[in-house]
């Protein structure tokens, strides 16, 4: 099984999402230090949050801006059932991923996404590549599709 940064490089080649991932050397596990690695706005980083439905189990991946809180009845509507968050040994099982690297494209296995709009006022955005280091840039719009994420209205 390929690393996880690879993984997020192959799936951005997938999705013709021209990529660079940077490691910055200190964590960029919380939307605040990825900022100011990044040196861009907090509402730049994109937070890739996972949470389980109560009933069925699987896995939703909502991508919100850095400052943003996801509502959760809307996310509940958006998948629905009621929604928990995940455990992070099920997150790293099912995705590949650890909290704080959960990138928003290349997880092990299809995860239903969905985008925040928010995220569209930005002409760049920063999102993680895989480890709590590791970012890439992308235009935000690219990203959605390159996660095949619904973009819908999911913040808080």
């Amino acid at each position: 099984m390929a690393g996880s940064i690879e993984r997020v490089t192959e799936a951005a080649r997938e999705a013709g999402l021209d990529i660079e991932v940077r490691r910055m050397g200190a964590s960029t596990r919380t939307a605040e230090e990825a900022a100011a690695q990044c040196g861009c706005t907090v509402d730049q980083i994109v937070k890739s949050l996972i949470f389980q439905g109560k009933a069925s189990g699987d896995l939703y991946l909502f991508l919100l801006a850095g400052s943003s809180r996801l509502d959760l009845a809307k996310a509940a509507a958006l998948a629905g059932e009621d929604l928990e968050r995940a455990d992070p040994r099920l997150i790293r099982d099912r995705t590949g991923f650890a909290i704080g690297g959960v990138s928003p494209i290349g997880h092990l296995v299809q995860i239903a996404a969905f985008a925040d709009e928010g995220l569209l006022a930005h002409d760049q955005v920063w999102a993680a590549a895989g480890a709590h280091d590791a970012v890439f840039a992308s235009a935000p719009r690219a990203l959605v599709e390159a996660a095949k994420a619904r973009l819908c209205d999911v913040a808080a």
